[in-house]
């Protein structure tokens, strides 16, 4: 278990240059926005605009704060998307344009490299019971004070608001007020299925 605090996430521009976007964690560490196998961030949106073009990557995106906004997806029916709303999934690489519902938002994105890694992102606010998927692993990212991961083995943390941890294993999650997580399951394709 892996615990990635709030305090230690990194701020960075978006690449269009329209916001900023706060970096949770990232494959391989350390990489740039051209070379991450998979990456999990926070954006605060403060106007409507375009998304940034991200050849070769899946992306899944939830709101975690604000009235939500209008995506619209090259190809697909404009949608709506709020807070309570579940994640939604689209390409990073065709043309996207997001507009706000009322105002500033902050979102969830996760991408992942197509044909290197895939992901899944699910929204609870109750207690669930998760598992590493296999040949992978699970970030959670807490949207409350006081949400307690307990793993198979013993260990158990507490995050707060933005706080995240990394789990190998299978996870017992409590809330401990009111609020979200987020379980985001990540695993490598395996090659084989590549061809």
């Amino acid at each position: 278990m892996r615990v990635l605090r709030a305090s230690g996430h990194r701020v960075m521009p978006w690449k269009n240059g329209g916001g900023s976007t706060t970096q949770i964690a990232v494959a391989p560490e350390g990489a740039g926005l051209e070379a991450f196998d998979w990456r999990v961030s926070m954006a605060d949106v403060a106007g409507d605009g375009p998304f940034s073009s991200f050849p070769g990557i899946d992306r899944t995106l939830a709101i975690l704060s604000g009235a939500g906004m209008r995506l619209d997806i090259a190809g697909r029916a404009s949608l709506e998307l709020k807070a309570a709303s579940a994640p939604a999934a689209f390409p990073a690489d065709v043309p996207t344009a997001a507009t706000l519902i009322d105002g500033p938002i902050r979102d969830l994105n996760v991408m992942t490299r197509r044909g290197g890694f895939a992901h899944k992102v699910t929204r609870h606010e109750a207690r669930a019971v998760v598992s590493a998927p296999a040949g992978g692993f699970t970030l959670v990212l807490s949207r409350m004070a006081g949400l307690v991961v307990a793993e198979a083995a013993g260990a158990a943390v507490e995050l707060g608001l933005d706080d995240a941890v990394r789990l190998d294993g299978p996870a017992t999650l409590t809330p401990g007020g009111d609020g979200a997580f987020f379980v985001i399951e990540l695993w490598p394709v395996i090659a084989s299925a590549r061809l």
